[in-house]
């Protein structure tokens, strides 16, 4: 459990997160690898209403990973799409990213070396996630349009399917502060973040919602 007004910040942070994109054809859909498998079936729903030709699932494993995905999320991710009906001969693995970033360069790698021209993508990612997937690909990858997309729920729901709330909102605080510090950096584009939702940030800070965050800065301890 937590805190009403802990929830009331985490839900700020989630309403930020999602980039409100409607989805629209795209030369190729990346589902991001993660713990959450409804990335998969959200990506396999838009392969399924025409949106892509083609899917790239990508993905090492992590500590959340690691015990329950042992072959890698992106190839857990072409079973669970193997699974709902999709044809392997439409799903490409890239199995080493460790990050987003990764994601990104190591996807576009892929498809490269295949010969796979792209124009545009959509992204699909955890909700949570959205903007900060979006920010890191137009980094990175800055000739493509992309489109994002995620499971539609609500944050309640969201939390329900994973069963653990203080992690959904650790991971909140963490894909908030990427979008803060990353810009400087050089790993994503810069984002305008409202006052508020950066006042909820440091709340939930405060609070301790900190194990997500990046080493080394301000909030992290």
């Amino acid at each position: 459990m937590i805190r009403d007004d802990a929830r009331v910040d985490a839900q700020l942070l989630w309403d930020y997160q999602l980039m409100g994109h409607e989805p629209q054809p795209c030369s190729v859909g990346i589902g991001l690898g993660s713990h959450d498998l409804g990335v998969a079936d959200t990506t396999v729903d838009l392969y399924q209403r025409g949106m892509m030709p083609l899917i790239v699932f990508t993905g090492a494993t992590s500590r959340t990973t690691r015990d329950h995905m042992p072959r890698g999320e992106a190839e857990h991710y072409r079973e669970r799409a193997i699974e709902l009906g999709v044809p392997d001969s439409v799903v490409l693995v890239e199995p080493k990213a460790r990050n987003t970033g990764e994601n990104i360069t190591l996807s576009r790698a892929l498809l490269e070396e295949r010969g796979i021209e792209v124009s545009s993508v959509l992204l699909v990612s955890k909700p949570y996630e959205e903007r900060r997937a979006y920010a890191t690909a137009c980094k990175l990858w800055p000739a493509v349009e992309f489109v994002s997309a995620s499971t539609p729920m609500t944050f309640d729901e969201y939390v329900a399917s994973i069963g653990d709330a203080r992690l959904v909102v650790d991971m909140l605080v963490g894909s908030l502060q990427r979008l803060l510090v990353y810009p400087a950096q050089g790993f994503m584009i810069e984002q305008l973040v409202p006052a508020e939702v950066t006042a909820a940030y440091e709340r939930l800070c405060a609070q301790g919602y900190t194990s997500r965050l990046v080493p080394g800065t301000a909030q992290d301890g």
